[in-house]
């Protein structure tokens, strides 16, 4: 038996190497003992021997904060310091304020066999072996001389692909991370050498995610290298991307005047303080010179040892530290400060930490929990990432599965209401034949009468209230023809591009078809707001209309078809006249798309893009046969969606996949031919991957599908897959073409 995803997942995102240890220590505790939950204050006491015991051997380990030997950590510190890892592994451990005892959560503890601790202890082991490995093995000062060595040649070669990018995006950023300093609770590390060519300056930046989540705003400790190569500076900078959008003189005043304060405000030993940075002559490197607070200069060819240059990172990421929580956190910085800044804020509105995303998440399941409602599990991770891929997702499925329900209780947690006008539920009717119907028509007079979904962009973008998300819930779309009513939306949809730090599409109404002059005024430049977000519900029976490629290919296609009845609300759980614990204010970014075209994501998840591009490929060279394959469109959409994945950690990589075949390649498989039978076969194959133990036989199975597809009937274990949703639809689409002659994804 294999460990659970949760628990074979946990060490994933390492914070420092205490997870590991706390790990060893309690299962060690918990063998001793021969319970199922244990002392915390013995499991402190084991957690602090460790540490003694390898130091005084001499090997590598993390130190306590502020402390050289763990042999000198008093009660409180150490308590403090357990308490970190018992956190962040609280979805694993569960702690008992009342009696001061640990042990495994009940619902993990039952899946795990003997073998399974052991297995567990080992994994342990090894990834506590591989963090100390990666601190000792790391050369910074070999990465800096080669960078400077080979970098200036490497911009004569094609930019894609090439080892630095790697280096730059992945090798050094996890190697930084394993830095005991930079607790990864706290920092976001990240590299590049431009964004589709070379870039003059390339940079390695650590970021406090508490103040900023990018470079282009805010303070951060950034690796600038000088465009002949000639000198890496260790700086602390500034964000210039979204200051320069008040225009150059006025971000250059600005950033000067930053510059100057925080000087004054934090030591910054053992840095220059002066402009002396030298990085190129104009542009971009221009603004990085002005952005500087302070630096370390390493000239090529006499960069220091990695003793130093650690020294030196550590000393300047303290400062950092101070910076952050003695002044931004704390809120103590100048009335000037506050001043200058604050028109900055409207433009650079800071969306959550990547690292926030999955707690947030969550927080919204939770919610859904207490008002008595039940999803499939990690819906609404899928449901998130389908969002915030493309702000249009269809929800299908038989009637009665809280498809409805799903999209408002979403819309609540994050602060979206009827009452406050955020949450707008429309129903579709059977006669809708054209736009007009959601977008509104000119009456007898000339007056313009809005329909309902403008009236929600109109609301959606007074000043004010462009930050705050909007939620429209089309409820059973296809009880009319969604090309006939939806189709302005679709292809004002595909015209969204960024226009000054914001998503902007085409006007959905010209000034043209509108006589009053109010009304010009009111609706003329009307868009698609990027803070609205449109969820469809529709119903998989005879009695509805099916959808187009046109529509399929914009939308994630969400399914409901597999529900358990045995589900009931947990008393004291169900709280709908109670006064639900909303989460903090969550502004629209949030959900908003980060990428509209994969140049945007392209430098950063390179690999991951040519990895999934890869697997779709495969996919492809099936669905041809059927001429249902798809294009850039669709691939863009699926890669999107695995690197939100990936930034927020939410599901394994191959899960992810499963959900997007599912969602975006399965909806247009359709029809009677032979052909289609084949492709299915082949398809089913691919769901199951070569450790499913089922075979095959695709001349066999022509004739007679039901040796395959029975693996899937009712009260059967289906068999272990790959891609598991995606071969129990396949399944279930295989039996209705040879039960009916006929298949679709849209057959319930």
């Amino acid at each position: 038996m294999s460990l659970p995803e949760s628990i074979s997942q946990m060490f994933k995102r390492k914070q420092k190497s205490y997870k590991m240890v706390l790990i060893l220590v309690l299962l060690k505790e918990l063998k001793i003992s021969g319970q199922e939950r244990v002392s915390f204050d013995k499991v402190k006491q084991r957690f602090l021997n460790y540490f003694i015991a390898e130091q005084t051997k001499g090997n590598f380990v993390d130190k306590p904060s502020g402390r050289e030997q763990w042999a000198d950590v008093p009660p409180s510190q150490l308590k403090d310091i357990v308490n970190s890892p018992v956190n962040a592994l609280s979805h694993v451990l569960h702690m008992n304020s009342e009696d001061n005892s640990i042990g495994l959560h009940t619902q993990i503890r039952n899946q795990l066999g003997d073998k399974d601790y052991l297995e567990l202890e080992q994994l342990a082991k090894k990834e506590l072996q591989a963090y100390n490995s990666a601190l000792q093995q790391f050369s910074l000062q070999g990465y800096l001389e080669n960078i400077m060595a080979n970098y200036v040649q490497a911009k004569r070669i094609a930019f894609k692909g090439h080892p630095l990018g790697t280096l730059f995006r992945q090798t050094l950023p996890s190697a930084l991370r394993a830095m005991p300093f930079l607790d990864e609770e706290f920092y976001k590390i990240e590299g590049s050498i431009g964004k589709g060519r070379w870039a003059d300056v390339p940079w390695l930046a650590v970021l406090d995610k508490r103040i900023t989540d990018s470079t282009q705003y805010g303070e951060y400790v950034v690796y600038l290298f000088a465009k002949d190569m000639s000198a890496v500076y260790l700086t602390l900078a500034q964000g210039v991307t979204v200051p320069k959008e008040k225009g150059l003189k006025e971000a250059y005043t600005y950033l000067r005047n930053k510059t100057n304060e925080i000087r004054g405000i934090i030591p910054l030993a053992n840095m220059n303080k002066d402009d002396n940075i030298q990085l190129m002559g104009s542009g971009l490197g221009q603004d990085y010179q002005v952005s500087t607070i302070a630096y370390v200069k390493y000239e090529r060819g006499n960069v220091p040892s990695d003793e130093q240059l650690i020294q030196d990172l550590q000393n300047v990421v303290e400062n950092y530290r101070n910076y952050v929580e003695g002044y931004v956190l704390n809120e103590t910085a100048s009335a000037m400060e506050v001043e200058q800044v604050t028109e900055y804020v409207e433009l650079a509105l800071e969306p959550i930490g990547d690292y926030q995303v999955s707690t947030v998440l969550h927080q919204i399941q939770t919610h859904i929990k207490r008002k008595g409602f039940f999803f499939p599990e990690q819906l609404i991770e899928n449901f998130y990432l389908s969002l915030k891929a493309k702000p249009f997702v269809i929800l299908a499925g038989i009637s009665g599965t809280g498809k409805t329900r799903l999209v408002k209780l979403l819309a609540e947690a994050l602060g979206a209401t009827r009452e406050n006008g955020q949450y707008t539920l429309i129903q579709v009717r059977p006669d809708w034949s054209d736009p007009s119907d959601l977008l509104g028509f000119k009456d007898l007079s000339g007056r313009f009468q809005p329909g309902p979904l403008t009236k929600v962009f109109v609301e959606a973008r007074q000043p004010g209230k462009q930050h705050k998300p909007y939620f429209v819930c089309l409820d059973e779309m296809n009880l009319a023809r969604v090309e006939h009513y939806f189709s302005d939306l679709l292809s004002v949809l595909e015209t969204q591009d960024w226009q000054e730090g914001s998503i902007r599409t085409q006007r959905l109404l010209s000034h043209v078809l509108l006589d009053i002059a109010e009304d010009q005024m009111r609706y003329g430049d009307l868009s698609i707001p990027e803070n609205v977000f449109l969820i469809g519900t529709v119903n998989m029976d005879e009695t509805t209309h099916p959808f187009s490629k046109k529509v399929l290919d914009r939308a994630n296609t969400l399914e409901f078809n597999y529900i358990n009845l045995r589900q009931y609300p947990e008393l004291g759980e169900s709280e709908e006249t109670g006064e639900f614990s909303k989460l903090p204010e969550i502004n629209h970014l949030f959900l908003r798309s980060d990428y509209l075209q994969l140049v945007d994501a392209y430098d950063s998840y390179s690999e991951l893009v040519v990895h999934t591009t890869d697997r779709l490929m495969e996919i492809n060279m099936l669905l041809e046969d059927i001429h249902a394959h798809v294009g850039f469109r669709v691939r863009d959409a699926i890669c999107f969606y695995m690197i939100y994945n990936e930034r927020f950690q939410l599901l394994s990589e191959d899960k992810a996949f499963d959900w997007q075949v599912l969602q975006k390649i399965l909806p247009r498989l359709q029809g009677s031919h032979s052909s289609v039978r084949r492709v299915l076969l082949n398809l089913i194959k691919l769901a199951l991957g070569s450790g499913s133990g089922v075979t095959v036989n695709l001349q066999e199975l022509m004739d007679d599908a039901y040796p395959l597809y029975s693996k899937w009937n009712a009260g059967q274990t289906p068999p272990a897959a790959k891609y598991p949703q995606s071969a129990r639809k396949l399944a279930y689409m295989l039996r209705r073409l040879e039960e009916d002659g006929f298949t679709s994804y849209w057959l319930s």
